[in-house]
């Protein structure tokens, strides 16, 4: 605790963001930077709390009283060295995370929580301003050799690990760039693409290997392939999409989240975008708006056309941030589930993540919300072009825990709505199972995930282990990162037979009691 009545002198603020008419112009970030004297007082607003349930909300078991009375006290290498002991890449949690470390922040009892997600990108950045973020190549090597397939943010954490103790390590990506849905799927505009190669940049020159444009199991022998490394991770991701399988749905002008998202990042890529500053936030390309039409043919796009998302997470804000960006006609979100309170209430407790109604920074730019909408078929013209979808309006019944059972159609509601851009965002369900899963026997539980036990990490083929989103589900960047921190220890042991590979919980009761 960097001072003890810092709760009660500073109020909780965050950065400033550059207005909605100029960052629209481009897909660059938008987020500045505490001065000096804000980060000091944000940092002083933790408090002394006795047992810091910010541990336990994080999954990754961030020390954040630590790390923020190294910031209060600025001493910046000590701040970084905390951060990293947990989280290998705090910039792209620092960005893209919920923050579920701040809905168990014991002063959110009360008053608005400690600004933890903007604290961690501080430490990051300045550690980047000053240097301290280095290749860190292994003293010696294993001799093991391990491949990790998939380069998403379980992939490149299991990476990171298993080369820091030693192991040679091979990243598989079958897209053109390291980096997967941090890449191609999360808009630039909340991850700038070079905060992405500026790490995978350090991790090759700290000897890692990435090997892109191949997709493992599509052609050869997947178990030859196998059978060529110590030790194989499944890193893969959920990419299956749920479908709305309706009337029409064969239309034109009807797309997955996916589709659209990763368009226009190669796009971006194509173009161009300037780097993240040190000081000021991102700039745009040029004083001119940037030309992001020209780069991919047929690309899909939202300009002059009027959008609906289906969706209310995540994805769909950010098929809105990109529809705005692509100035579309109009913008329309619609959610099948009831508008969710403003407050916690009773089936929402402290410290638990509150399932509260929130606003994103796209949907501030402009959007026409929805909820409680069911989408009942999609309405096309005589050349096949989606011109209007038929959507009713649902009332749901509550169980006693005020989670939603079933909906009922409101009478008289069903109506017609103009769309010629429909974006499908209602999650993922599984990863794909034709091709490296269906030609190697990896089994598969009952969600159609990758079956590979919790603490174990291991599948039913001998040496090959499972992380992320293609053994635990759809999930965040932050539980991806430690599914693979994890993974990386169980592997280190199978090889070696034991790991000086922390866990979570070892590093916080180390720094905490």
């Amino acid at each position: 605790m960097g001072k003890a009545t810092g709760f009660k002198e500073f109020n909780r603020e965050l950065p400033s963001k550059i207005s909605v008419a100029k960052r629209l112009e481009n897909y660059n970030e938008f987020v500045g930077r505490f001065t000096d004297e804000k980060l000091n007082q944000q940092a002083a607003r933790c408090m002394n709390c006795g047992v810091p349930f910010c541990h336990s909300g994080c999954p990754l078991g961030n020390v954040i009283p630590e790390f923020n009375d190294a910031v209060y006290n600025q001493k910046w290498e000590e701040a970084y060295n905390i951060l990293t002991s947990t989280n290998n890449f705090p910039e792209f949690t620092g960005r893209i995370c919920p923050a579920p470390c701040e809905s168990a922040c014991v002063l959110g009892i009360n008053k608005p929580a400690i600004a933890i997600e903007e604290i961690e990108k501080h430490i990051i950045e300045i550690a980047y301003d000053k240097g301290f973020v280095k290749p860190s190549p292994p003293a010696a090597r294993s001799g093991k050799t391990v491949a990790v397939v998939g380069s998403g943010p379980a992939g490149l954490a299991a990476a990171a690990q298993l080369n820091k103790v030693g192991h040679t390590v091979k990243v598989y990506e079958r897209d053109d760039e390291p980096g997967g849905l941090l890449r191609y799927g999360i808009p630039d505009f909340k991850l700038e693409k070079t905060v992405v190669a500026r790490r995978v940049n350090i991790m090759k020159e700290s000897g890692i290997e990435f090997i892109c444009n191949t997709e493992v199991g599509k052609d050869g022998d997947i178990k030859k392939f196998i059978a060529g490394f110590d030790a194989v991770v499944l890193a893969g991701g959920s990419t299956i999409p749920r479908n709305l399988s309706l009337p029409g749905r064969e239309l034109k002008g009807i797309h997955f989240a996916m589709e659209f998202l990763k368009q226009q990042n190669k796009v971006n890529s194509k173009t161009g975008l300037q780097p993240v500053s040190s000081k000021e936030g991102s700039k745009p390309v040029s004083d001119s708006k940037a030309d992001y039409k020209s780069a991919i043919p047929d690309q899909i796009l939202a300009t002059g056309k009027d959008v609906i998302v289906i969706g209310g997470g995540d994805t769909g804000s950010d098929c809105v941030g990109t529809s705005n960006r692509q100035k579309a006609k109009s913008i329309k979100q619609f959610e099948l589930m009831s508008k969710a309170p403003t407050e916690r209430n009773d089936n929402m407790p402290w410290p638990s993540y509150p399932m509260i109604f929130r606003v994103s920074s796209s949907q501030e730019e402009g959007v026409e919300r929805f909820f409680g909408v069911n989408t009942k078929e999609f309405i096309g013209d005589d050349k096949g072009q989606l011109k209007a979808i038929v959507v009713s309006d649902v009332t749901w019944e509550i169980d006693k825990f005020g989670r939603p059972v079933k909906f009922a159609e409101v009478a008289n509601s069903t109506r017609e709505i103009p769309c010629q851009l429909l974006l499908i965002a209602m999650g993922f369900l599984h990863p794909q199972f034709q091709g490296m899963l269906e030609k190697a026997g990896i089994e598969l539980d009952e969600r159609s995930n990758v079956k590979a036990k919790e603490g174990e990490y291991r599948t039913n083929v001998s040496k090959v282990f499972a992380a992320g989103d293609m053994r635990r589900g759809q999930s965040l960047v932050v539980w991806a990162i430690s599914e693979g921190r994890e993974a990386a220890r169980k592997v280190d042991e199978f090889l070696v037979g034991h790991s000086v590979l922390e866990t979570k919980d070892r590093i916080i009761n180390a720094n905490s009691f």
